[in-house]
C-alpha cells in the first residue's frame, strides 16, 4: 500500500455521544505538550489549540486532525472523516492516541504549517 494512501471513513453518523472531558484530558496527557496544548469547548464539542493555532477538533470522543500535506506524509495511510455534519474531511486519528511520541509529533507538524489565527 502506498504510504500516502487516503482512506475515506464509511462513518455517516454524528453526535452519538458528547465528548467526555476525561477523554480530552487523556489526549492532552498523551501528547505531553504541557501548557502549549489547550482545549476549548466549541459548538458542544472541543477544539484543540497548539501554540495558539487550532490543530484539531474532538467530537464524539474522536480526534480529527486538520489535514496538511506534511501531516499526511508523516502519518502515511490516513483515514478521512468529517468531524461534524457539513464539515470537510479531517484526518481521523485512532492508533496514534496510544502512541504519545507519534501523537505529539503530528500535532507539532500540523501547528508548524498552519497560519496563525488573526
Amino acid at each position: 500500500m502506498s504510504p500516502l494512501l487516503l482512506r475515506t471513513s464509511p462513518k455517516t453518523h454524528f453526535h452519538l455521544m458528547p465528548t467526555r472531558r476525561e477523554f480530552i484530558e487523556y489526549l492532552c496527557d498523551q501528547a505531553q505538550l504541557g501548557a502549549r496544548l489547550e482545549y476549548r469547548k466549541m459548538f458542544g464539542e472541543y477544539a484543540l489549540y497548539l501554540d495558539g493555532k487550532v490543530v484539531a477538533f474532538v467530537c464524539d470522543n474522536q480526534l480529527f486532525l486538520k489535514p496538511t500535506g506534511e501531516g499526511r506524509t508523516f502519518l502515511g495511510e490516513v483515514e478521512l472523516a468529517p468531524p461534524y455534519p457539513g464539515a470537510r474531511d479531517y484526518f481521523l486519528l485512532s492508533s496514534e492516541l496510544d502512541e504519545p511520541d507519534r501523537l505529539r509529533t503530528v500535532l507539532e507538524i500540523t501547528a508548524r504549517v498552519l497560519k496563525p489565527l488573526k
